[in-house]
């Protein structure tokens, strides 16, 4: 079932308002495209639905309005060995040459990482490694030998080889239209591949509102010292600092894009899948995460992360039980992740969600 919507026709509508008419009846079917929205259609508060900067701003050298294409994003309900296949499968990609998976390994004492069971089909069948780096926090995964033992309790190990990628060091990557990073430090052995599939579980964070597929690719991907950049947003590569929280959520959408462009740009050898279950309002790196306080919703897919993680968004905002989550969200200034990265050009929050299930 395809679902899409039209941005000017939900303008004035609430979040909540709006995902309960784009998960109901489509407000619009979309066909892979949808026209810029009129500029007539006012800017709405923060916490409500605004039209997309990339879609509302297009013009042609010959001054007329430019048709952009909108980003798919595939949702199944099920949550299974199978469907996340399924998923994939629907991107209808074909990932080539040294392939690197990335999530979370799972902080030890934590329980709502990606069970390796969930997964083990996925990455086998890929013949892919799971790569992750070290943490920057005091745990039982900032070292590379503590971390490949926290990846073999948690049953990764036994699936497909496991890449600390920040053993020996930082690459630099350049970040291009950022605000305050000019490079991003990731792990050195991330120029070892050549595709990544980011495979991130979807869930709240108690510093960025919520952790998707811009996340994984952030500080999921840098080094250490990179961690450290991004947090204190581009002042320190050795300690946290005390940033604004807009200009870390920002410093985490610039490095997610420095990733992105280096394996292509948004379409490149690059994409996302997030999971949506265990939905805590805490980050997988939290030791003694809280319990979820609202029920699974799927899977998701796309090749733009940020229409991915709109998406998931969206779908928690449309969930009869996501309270504890959305003021999560809403108290960290999470969807402004979202608003940087479509600013700088990783990705769209414009969308057509695209239903696999029956």
């Amino acid at each position: 079932m395809r679902r899409g919507v039209r941005w000017a026709d939900v303008a004035m509508l609430s979040r909540r308002d709006f995902v309960g008419v784009a998960t109901g009846a489509a407000v619009v079917a979309l066909t892979g495209c949808a026209q810029a929205p009129s500029s007539a259609a006012s800017t709405p508060e923060a916490g409500s639905t605004g039209a997309p900067a990339s879609l509302a701003d297009a013009n042609t050298s010959d001054g007329s309005e430019e048709v952009r294409a909108v980003p798919t994003v595939f949702f199944t309900h099920a949550i299974s060995p199978a469907s996340l296949q399924m998923v994939f499968d629907a991107l209808d990609v074909a990932p080539a040459g040294n392939v690197a998976v990335k999530l979370s390994t799972g902080e030890p004492g934590g329980h709502n990482f990606l069970s390796a069971e969930l997964i083990g089909d996925f990455v086998r069948g890929l013949g892919a490694t799971i790569v992750e780096c070290n943490t920057a926090y005091g745990g039982a995964r900032s070292t590379t030998e503590s971390h490949l033992r926290a990846a073999a309790e948690h049953g990764f190990t036994q699936i497909a080889n496991v890449d600390i990628m920040d053993a020996e060091g930082s690459l630099s990557l350049p970040v291009t239209g950022g605000s305050h990073l000019t490079e991003d430090l990731v792990g050195a052995h991330l120029g070892n591949y050549d595709y990544v599939v980011s495979l991130a579980h979807f869930k709240g964070h108690a510093m960025g509102g919520f952790g998707g597929a811009i996340k994984n690719c952030s500080i999921g991907i840098a080094s250490r010292e990179g961690k450290m950049l991004i947090h204190s947003a581009g002042a320190s590569t050795t300690s946290w600092g005390n940033p604004e929280q807009d200009d870390f959520l920002e410093s985490m959408a610039e490095a997610a894009k420095a990733v992105s462009d280096h394996f292509g740009g948004v379409g490149g050898n690059i994409c996302y899948i997030n999971v949506m279950n265990r939905l805590s309002v805490d980050c997988d790196c939290d030791s003694h995460p809280a319990e979820p306080e609202m029920a699974d919703i799927g899977i998701l897919a796309s090749r733009d992360p940020t229409a991915l993680d709109r998406a998931c968004v969206d779908l928690v905002y449309a969930a009869p039980d996501g309270e504890a989550l959305i003021e999560r969200m809403e108290s960290r200034h999470g969807a402004h992740t979202l608003e940087h990265a479509e600013a700088i050009g990783l990705g769209s929050q414009a969308y057509e969600l695209v239903e696999l299930d029956g």
